[in-house]
């Protein structure tokens, strides 16, 4: 696509956008203008308008194209979902109610209040999801046809290549058109010979090709690592001729990682992260967990303070229990329990250690003779538990996640072949999570440690609510309790 062209269909996108928040801005008007007896038309277009209402209106319109931009809703959305695309759209037009809320605030707008803004947001939603959608429809049928489609040169012929020419050739409606390969001849040409693909050139060929071929995005699949000074010459080729580069974020074929595009110091960055790294869904979670955690400690004041009591009473000892676990990404810290042992627990335990009864490197017996007579209903009712809200409440801990395993535990993990088990430790550990509600005890290591991948894997905040809701009847039962 010309450059002209594409700076016309930016152009119309965005007064298109601006006309949307107009119309939505004069549908928010009607129910205040019912309001004021100026229910219709005539009426409206009869109104005064101040010369300074005009200025203002129009300073928004610009700001509200500045949001627009902001959430990249001009560049090219050819191989985004249209999924993203309408969430992208919700953030813009978020930011822009949020916009005209504070005008509204900063210069007295009587009539603009929150059920004014909600409309306003309501509206310009559903019709700009709705158009960009309606545009997205047009274009897919149009390039199903053969309109504006593109040529696209993959550079690199390995499997990973082959798979992702699959899937461009299994979506017609992307419009793309894979003219070949770029790489030298190898063992898997085969297959891409057998889909109607060929190579067109060798990498020393490149330069020449793209000089005399109709190229409009090269995608690189080769690895960075190896070719590193390949991957840099192909990107100056295609930043010199003003061809579109991508590059392929799962080179390392990464069977979990999700991959994210950040900006540092005017660096371009692929991060790729089994778990979700940062956002408002983990502040959130956070935030939660500081509230009901201090919540929680203040409303059962009198039960941890009566349970303190009885454990004074009962045994010799302190009333707590501190032990050393491994949190966060492999960090260490004291994590806190009502003691049910014995004083002297832990130096007796290489005397039973012959009695474990579960797999793996944790130990778990029914029956430990450390156990005092109130620490087994301390168990049973998971009360000893509950000093561990300490742990929430500063960060240590979360209310649901991979429960901490000790240092001794850990550390009986063997050097090879358990690395997977070990991506755990990439969020923090909690309270409950889906062993709690799922067995605890009574299941074997190897399933634990698979729940708590599924956990990691398919994390969210109603995820996390669903676990805490099965965890008090869990916890009622006593199942798997030990």
């Amino acid at each position: 696509m010309g450059i002209m062209k594409r700076q016309a269909i930016t152009s119309a996108a965005k007064i298109l956008d601006l006309l949307l928040l107009v119309a939505s801005f004069a549908l928010a008007t009607i129910p205040h203008l019912r309001a004021a007896g100026q229910g219709s038309f005539s009426q409206f277009l009869q109104m005064k308008v101040r010369l300074v209402d005009l200025v203002i209106f129009a300073t928004l319109l610009g700001v509200w194209n500045l949001c627009f931009s902001a959430m990249s809703l001009y560049g090219s959305k050819r191989l985004a979902s249209r999924r993203s695309e309408a969430f992208d759209v919700m953030k813009a037009t978020t930011l822009c109610a949020f916009v005209l809320a504070v005008a509204s605030v900063l210069l007295d707008f009587q009539w603009v209040r929150a059920n004014f803004v909600l409309g306003f947001w309501g509206c310009s939603t559903i019709l700009i999801v709705s158009a960009r959608m309606a545009v997205r429809t047009w274009q897919r049928a149009a390039r199903t046809h053969g309109r504006d489609s593109r040529n696209m040169l993959i550079v690199g012929s390995n499997q990973r290549a082959i798979e992702f020419a699959k899937s461009i050739q299994s979506r017609p409606e992307l419009g793309y058109r894979i003219i070949g390969f770029a790489d030298q001849e190898w063992a898997g040409m085969g297959e891409m010979q057998n889909h109607g693909w060929k190579l067109v050139c060798s990498l020393q060929e490149l330069r020449d090709f793209l000089r005399r071929s109709v190229v409009d995005e090269v995608v690189l699949t080769i690895p960075l690592r190896s070719f590193h000074d390949l991957a840099s010459s192909v990107a100056t080729m295609c930043e010199q001729q003003g061809i579109i580069l991508r590059v392929l974020s799962d080179l390392f074929n990464l069977k979990q990682s999700v991959p994210a595009v950040e900006e540092f110091d005017h660096a371009t960055m692929v991060a790729h992260s089994g778990t979700l790294m940062d956002g408002w869904p983990l502040i959130i979670k956070r935030t939660l967990d500081f509230v009901v955690s201090l919540l929680l400690l203040i409303a059962l004041a009198p039960a941890l303070v009566l349970t303190a009591i009885a454990i004074r009473l009962t045994s010799a000892g302190p009333v707590f229990f501190r032990q050393k676990r491994i949190g966060l990404n492999k960090r260490i810290f004291n994590i806190y329990k009502f003691r049910t042992m014995v004083i002297d627990a832990e130096q007796k335990l290489a005397q039973i250690e012959h009695l474990n009864e579960v797999s793996g490197p944790v130990f778990k017996i029914k029956n430990d003779p450390r156990i005092t007579p109130l620490g087994k209903f301390l168990r049973k009712t998971s009360i000893d538990e509950l000093p561990q809200l300490f742990n929430v409440l500063r960060g240590d801990m979360s209310l649901v996640g991979p429960r901490p395993l000790q240092l001794r535990d850990y550390e009986l993990f063997t050097d090879a072949g358990e690395d997977w088990q070990r991506r755990r430790f990439s969020v923090r550990p909690g309270i409950t999570c889906l062993w709690q509600v799922n067995g605890r005890s009574s299941l074997p290591f190897h399933e634990w440690m698979e729940l708590d991948l599924e956990y990691v894997t398919h994390w969210s905040l109603w995820l996390d609510l669903q676990i805490l809701a099965k965890t008090i009847p869990a916890v009622l039962r006593g199942a798997g309790a030990a």
